[in-house]
């Protein structure tokens, strides 16, 4: 079971009243498409989707499955699997894709790691997420945040893997080593979209810097899974979404995500086109062709979605490919 909740201190329902996107208030509102057929999911309403609901009221979190709108809320909850956002639920930044409330984060709270790890342990769970806001606000951009909380889920929970989802640290010197030598089982950062687009969907973030950081992971160490994943429908070109494939595998990127951008409001960056499923198949066997170790690419694909289920995989053909790497060489023919 992979569990991602929000920690925060406050009832999520105070904090409704605050204005969720101050700064896309004056952008003029563009139209939401009515999704295709296979975009729509079943509303969440099932007797284990509210047990999960109600633990999340009882303990007062807040879950980045909420925050961000996502779609496979009814599936996720109903299995109990949610995700853990440290560091409030305030962001930094204002991508255009983005549903997360922006503005100024409070205070960090010292004692949230451990209470991420006393959760974990309580629930039992096998692999775990952890993700955050962007902290551009603090001078290492959270990072011993993160790795504090890393070191204490394995205090209380030795067995547990741990898949962290990281911001891109930009400007944050020693911020990715310090993260690193935590020892995540899994790092994932997003590269959300193409180059081409960045200005518009992504403007605080570098597209080359984020490369360059996953890059960065695996040298540092090597054992380390690491994981990106990208949205299409935002006016990519297929040409671009290779060329993003090629740019990850030179990082030595062993997971890929691909999943269908949905705007989440009118204030939102546009949906500029719904990929059909096929040409989702078609980007999975192109990402495979070129060397990924794991390939998720599907309309309702996100980041965390099935991350327990991906991660026994992603051992399983190391595993496999480690075992072929050292398979004897033949034997030349004996010619006496």
């Amino acid at each position: 079971m992979t569990v991602l909740l929000d920690l925060l201190k406050n009832d999520p329902r105070e904090r409704m009243q605050r204005q969720r996107h101050p700064e896309k208030a004056n952008r003029p509102d563009t139209p939401i498409q009515s999704k295709p057929a296979w975009i729509r999911v079943k509303a969440p309403g099932s007797a284990e989707w509210a047990e999960t609901k109600r633990i999340v009221r009882e303990n007062k979190l807040v879950t980045v499955c909420e925050e961000a709108s996502c779609p496979n809320i009814g599936e996720c909850w109903a299995k109990k699997h949610a995700t853990f956002m440290i560091m409030g639920d305030t962001c930094t930044r204002a991508c255009a894709f983005c549903n997360v409330r922006t503005g100024l984060p409070g205070p960090l709270d010292a004692d949230e790691p451990d209470k991420v790890a006393e959760a974990v342990a309580k629930l039992g769970l096998e692999h775990v997420v952890v993700t955050s806001v962007d902290r551009d606000d603090l001078a290492d951009g959270g990072a011993a945040h993160f790795a504090a909380t890393i070191a204490a889920i394995r205090v209380a929970s030795p067995g547990t893997t741990v898949e962290i989802l990281t911001p891109d640290f930009l400007r944050k010197k020693g911020a990715l080593e310090t993260v690193v030598a935590a020892k995540p089982d899994v790092f994932n950062h997003n590269l959300e979209t193409v180059p081409s687009k960045y200005l518009t969907v992504r403007p605080g973030a570098r597209y080359f810097h984020s490369v360059r950081l996953l890059q960065r992971v695996k040298e540092l160490d090597p054992q380390i899974f690491t994981k990106s994943g990208i949205m299409v429908g935002l006016g990519e070109e297929r040409s671009e979404v290779l060329q993003l494939m090629d740019d990850l595998r030179s990082a030595d990127v062993d997971f890929l995500t691909i999943g269908q951008y949905l705007q989440p409001t009118r204030k939102h960056h546009a949906v500029v086109r719904f990929v059909p499923p096929e040409e989702f198949e078609a980007y999975e066997k192109v990402a495979y062709a070129k060397g990924f170790l794991l390939v998720s690419a599907t309309p309702l694909t996100r980041s965390s979605h099935h991350a327990d289920d991906d991660f026994r995989r992603l051992r399983e053909r190391r595993r496999q490919q480690a075992a072929t790497a050292i398979e004897p060489a033949a034997l030349p023919e004996d010619r006496n």
